[in-house]
């Protein structure tokens, strides 16, 4: 019993910092006096306590009205905001057998309150990673995992396509990742396959497949909004995939925008998700000069080759013949347009900015990909929605997504209010992940060591 005893007292006398590697599981953890962003409606509960224990909610209510245990770790949260941790759900993790430089993706997610990742690009070591991070063995997201992608490489044939699909429903992957060069042949195939044996299907839609194809196959969601500008340019269905560009950038000034209503009817009546990436979209493929991008302050934490590689991408797509600046901008406006339609008319959208791609960061992006979301005229509560009860709702998980009693412990501690400045999203002074508090001395402390130039 002293033992016990003495090891309790030496938790309460390590620092904050020290303290958040250690697993709380049996204790609770209060934030007190603060305010709460429920987001089951745009809303603040001002000034609550909120006690967490062993990875839920467990109490909610005014402050002081609340009773906790003595032995609790009190979060002092006078006049910050907690709201649910978001999800990046166009994440990347490093497609390698090595598990450690995964661990460093995982806490720049985290670092960023980011509290559930979608895997877009699967390795086998994915399935021992997401075991791992269920288990408490490896501090990390909550992680759902494509298997390999499907694409015109790794499927030749149709009957190869329905093969790959039973086997990585058999090895327990959570969904399939499709990438371009798949066909009229192939594509089939692989979505009737996947249909049999229960396993969804999302990603890229390939240009011989066509937005139209997808969406009567029902993706479980279309990421970069890949189609939709050759959905609405007239004639884009006598263009060679070379033509369109990558997403449609070199037809994108062509759109019509009286050909959205019914793409967005499609998607609705289909339940389709959209994942848009505009974060990706308005980074590479704007107007704007890699400089712009290449020395925002999140840089230091890529490697300076892939900085270069991603500086070497811009400036080949802005040295294209087929780049002018004026068409660039048509392009990111028909983007920013079909996103809002497709928020106003009923169209789930998820939250994901395709990191780490050309100049998003892992973690750092999301903060870029929710700015982008309000540039195109989503409201900050809608955008908020869209890595939180959105999510919730697309992996069926009820206990997700907003913050009341009995849900799980996702979140994430703001210093200040989003729903009225959604740049308040980079403002973060803690996250709970399930039984751990990561304050924000510890959070520093671990970017620092992942400052890579």
């Amino acid at each position: 019993m002293r033992h016990v005893i003495l090891a309790f007292l030496l938790l309460l006398t390590l620092p904050a910092f020290a303290q958040d590697l250690v697993s709380n599981a049996g204790r609770e953890i209060v934030f007190r006096s603060v305010n709460v962003i429920p987001m089951d409606r745009e809303r603040v509960l001002e000034n609550q306590t909120v006690v967490v224990k062993d990875g839920r909610i467990t109490a909610l209510g005014d402050d002081g009205k609340v009773k906790f245990t003595r032995g609790a770790q009190v979060v002092n949260a006078k006049g910050k905001y907690l709201m649910p941790g978001w999800a990046e759900i166009h994440a990347h993790v490093p497609p390698i057998d090595d598990i450690e430089p995964m661990k460093d993706v995982l806490k720049l997610y985290l670092a960023n309150g980011i509290t559930t990742i979608r895997g877009m690009l699967g390795h086998p070591r994915h399935l021992e990673l997401r075991s791992k991070i269920n288990s408490g063995e490896i501090l990390g997201p909550h992680f759902y995992s494509s298997g390999p992608s499907f694409s015109g490489q790794s499927v030749k044939t149709a009957e190869r396509g329905a093969e790959l699909v039973r086997e990585q429903k058999a090895a327990g992957y959570d969904f399939l990742k499709l990438h371009p060069g798949l066909t009229k042949e192939t594509f089939p195939a692989i979505a009737k396959t996947a249909k049999e044996v229960g396993i969804p299907f999302a990603g890229h839609v390939s240009f011989n497949v066509g937005v139209w194809r997808a969406i009567e196959a029902e993706y479980a969601s279309i990421d970069h909004m890949d189609g939709f500008i050759e959905a609405i340019v007239p004639g884009s269905d006598t263009l060679v995939e070379q033509e369109t560009g990558l997403f449609g950038a070199w037809i994108g000034y062509r759109a019509d925008p009286s050909l959205i209503p019914k793409l967005v009817k499609a998607l609705r009546d289909k339940k389709i998700r959209v994942v848009p990436t505009e974060a990706l979209a308005e980074r590479w493929l704007s107007p704007q000069p890699a400089e712009t991008f290449a020395k925002a302050p999140e840089m230091k934490y890529m490697k300076p080759e892939e900085v270069r590689n991603w500086v070497n991408a811009k400036n080949n797509y802005n040295n294209n013949p087929n780049f002018s600046k004026e068409r660039a901008e048509k392009f990111i406006q028909a983007r920013r347009k079909l996103l809002y339609e497709c928020q106003k008319n009923g169209v789930e959208i998820l939250l994901g900015s395709d990191a780490p791609q050309v100049f998003n960061v892992p973690g750092f992006s999301i903060h870029h990909e929710m700015q982008y979301m309000v540039d195109a005229g989503l409201t900050p509560y809608e955008t908020l929605r869209t890595g939180t009860v959105n999510v919730a709702s697309f992996f069926n998980k009820p206990d997700w997504g907003t913050v009341k009693t009995g849900n799980v412990s996702d979140l994430v501690l703001l210093n200040g209010n989003p729903l009225k400045d959604i740049s308040q999203t980079r403002n973060i002074e803690g996250v709970m992940i399930g039984t751990r508090w990561l304050s924000k001395a510890y959070i520093d402390k671990e970017l620092k060591k992942l400052e890579k130039n």
